[in-house]
């Protein structure tokens, strides 16, 4: 239930006013004139519930605008001289909705109706006095009208002013985000790349001339591989934005694919119906294949390798296993993609679990809620 403005339940509101409503139009029947017959029960009954129905003037207004009509006409056929108060409320909440020409036909159709119903109480108001109760409810008509639409044309440019504020922050943010791209490539770019093809050039000299390679050397140019590839998917994500269609669950496939065209012989296995998955839960689950698979072909040292996807109700699994070098034994090595993933999958409200099987190799296996999304 939404708060008003005052950070009252609008609820809570709504039936404050049509009970205050109700009250007020029961005390000016009973204040005013009618016949004292027994219609006095059916006229009472049509005002309380003239005033009631306004509860439901945000849910319905077009029932709650017909059924406050109907009951004003019938305390005035019954015999009760009331403002037609309840109905008012209606119109501004029914143009506020938008239904204005159905308020208008509704508001002609209850000018035309009270007097007749007036006539049909057999009570003699008198030409003078009934011309100018009609002008006045026409007026009182028109200005519920036209309070409504003000409100409804306020908060129509109240919400083309946010739209236009987030649009205006997503664009400063996707400029800001390139800014950041440009500045990566300059700066880093250039620099790692000549340790890199240094690092080559030195082990490469080292092995023709059937020297040992340092262990540090080998570490370097292990660095240099690896920052480069980090770096340019860094960059790559950074220069991506909201035109760009984002890799996901559709495109898991292609990983495999490509995996088993570098030697790596992939599999892929899907378990259950796809639900509806956030986008955010589908890149992150691409993420995490082509992270896995990266690994496995690159360090893992692995003949085989399997991709498997559980789809269930409220969460998506994903598990990456390989028969590479890993043993029981062995502590796995947090590196820059790992930790890359478990904050992918952290972000959403998942888990993540890496490391050696019990038989031999490596399993990567993430559970991705789909009911939380950042």
């Amino acid at each position: 239930m939404g708060k008003g403005r005052f950070g009252v339940p609008v609820g809570v509101m709504d039936w404050a006013i049509a009970v205050g409503v109700a009250v007020a139009l029961l005390l000016a029947g009973r204040s005013g004139q009618h016949p004292g017959t027994d219609l006095d029960l059916l006229g009472f009954a049509l005002l309380a519930v003239g005033g009631l129905a306004l509860a439901a003037r945000r849910r319905a207004p077009v029932l709650v605008l017909a059924a406050t009509g109907l009951c004003a006409a019938g305390y005035q056929a019954a015999g009760f001289d009331v403002p037609v108060v309840a109905f008012l409320f209606a119109v501004y909440a029914a143009v506020r909705a938008g239904y204005r020409t159905i308020t208008v036909i509704a508001s002609v159709a209850m000018v035309a109706a009270l007097p007749l119903a007036a006539l049909a109480s057999l009570h003699d108001m008198g030409e003078a006095y009934a011309q100018a109760r009609g002008a006045l409810e026409l007026a009182w008509l028109i200005a519920a009208g036209a309070a409504g639409e003000a409100l409804r044309q306020a908060e129509r440019r109240a919400d083309e002013a946010e739209r236009t504020r987030e649009e205006a922050a997503r664009r400063r943010a996707d400029e800001e985000r390139l800014h950041i791209a440009r500045e990566l490539h300059d700066s880093l770019t250039h620099q790692i790349s000549i340790i890199k093809v240094q690092s080559e050039v030195a082990v490469h000299v080292a092995r023709r001339r059937g020297e040992q390679v340092p262990e540090a050397l080998l570490a370097i140019q292990e660095a240099g591989r690896e920052a480069t590839r980090e770096l340019r998917a860094t960059l790559q994500a950074l220069r991506d934005d909201d035109t760009t269609p984002p890799r996901g669950l559709d495109h898991i496939e292609e990983l495999v694919e490509r995996a088993g065209r570098t030697g790596l012989a992939t599999t892929l296995m899907v378990k259950g119906q796809r639900p509806d998955v956030p986008a955010a839960v589908g890149r992150t689950a691409y993420r995490i294949v082509q992270e896995a698979l990266t690994n496995t072909s690159r360090h893992a040292g692995a003949a085989t390798a399997s991709v498997r996807i559980d789809y269930r109700p409220a969460a998506v699994t994903i598990r990456v296993d390989d028969d590479g070098r890993a043993t029981p034994d062995a502590a796995p090595v947090p590196g820059m993609g790992l930790l890359g993933m478990r904050e992918r999958v952290t972000a959403l409200g998942g888990r993540l679990l890496a490391g050696p099987r019990s038989e031999r190799g490596f399993t990567v296996q993430a559970e991705l809620p789909l009911g939380h999304t950042p």
